[in-house]
């Protein structure tokens, strides 16, 4: 088990390097009391509780309380795991600009003063920071760059691809609501109408040979998919991680099937990273049943 202790200056980004780590798929907890870390990354390497990427988040708002985060270090220290540090930091002029734009006391700042709260809390922070496996200063940071940032540090290649999820679908029960892209397959024959397919489905040979014998399908697959695999790249670079495509038809049982499948098939072989699921073929199955 990977467990990372994310700590830092107040207003450096500590939360937000935290949220990161959850989307690139760690299991955080934010604000965890340091002399009850030690057990938590316990219970985190148990049966039935494995979690193979933990982080935890501690700052200085728990007063003395902070203190024995050097003993919870000790004692991961000594346990089955991977410990590493993060240590959020920035220049004390970004930090004192970024408290007015929020218009925030300091947590450290006991007279009001936030440079003060600043210095202190700096002060107070040196020896964890000097223990740090990673530090990132954020003094010239965006929330986008930041993100980045712990990516080259904590993303496998996995986390680094787009995930396409498709999903087939019928329009008589609605457009998908997460669906980024629908497209439309009823510019197809309806295999409904043809003798022998109306009691089948999609996943049945006969059905997807029907549909992706007409030119007009092969030529959708291959402009879909090239579109998608061209276009992967630049989801991933605006943060984008996760692309839902709809596959329609009217009914969800049999040209979005068939074609949501071979769409499917295309992507993988592609060494795209993807899901299918057929939304309504069950409930169509046994509405015609």
């Amino acid at each position: 088990m990977r467990f990372t202790i994310v700590t830092g200056l107040s207003g450096a980004g500590r939360s937000s390097a935290l949220r990161r780590l959850e989307d690139i798929g760690y299991y955080c907890v934010d604000n965890l009391m340091p002399e009850l870390i030690p057990a938590f990354a316990e219970l985190c390497m148990q049966p039935g509780h494995f979690r193979g990427k933990v982080a935890a988040a501690v700052d200085t708002r728990m007063g003395d309380f902070f203190d024995s985060i050097y003993a919870a270090i000790d004692t991961l220290k000594g346990m089955a795991l991977k410990l590493d540090i993060l240590f959020l930091d920035a220049s004390d002029e970004e930090l004192v600009k970024r408290f007015k734009e929020v218009r925030r006391n300091h947590p450290v700042s006991g007279s009001g003063e936030i440079l003060t709260g600043i210095q202190t809390e700096r002060l107070k922070l040196q020896p964890l920071k000097e223990m740090a496996n990673h530090v990132i200063d954020t003094t010239t940071y965006n929330v986008m760059k930041l993100r980045r940032a712990v990516d080259s540090l904590y993303s496998t290649e996995d986390d680094n691809r787009l995930l396409v999820s498709i999903l087939s679908f019928g329009y008589k029960r609605g457009i998908p609501i997460d669906a980024d892209m629908v497209f439309d397959m009823r510019f197809i024959e309806n295999p409904f109408y043809v003798p022998g397919l109306k009691e089948k489905s999609g996943l049945d040979d006969e059905v997807r040979g029907f549909v992706l014998s007409f030119h007009r399908a092969q030529f959708f697959l291959s402009q879909l998919s090239a579109m998608v695999t061209a276009l992967a790249p630049h989801f991933l670079s605006e943060d984008k991680k996760q692309l839902v495509i709809g596959i329609g038809c009217t009914g969800g049982m049999h040209r979005s099937v068939a074609m949501a499948e071979e769409l499917f098939k295309r992507l993988k072989e592609a060494g795209m990273k993807v899901t299918l699921e057929h939304r309504d073929l069950t409930l169509e199955k046994t509405v015609q049943t």
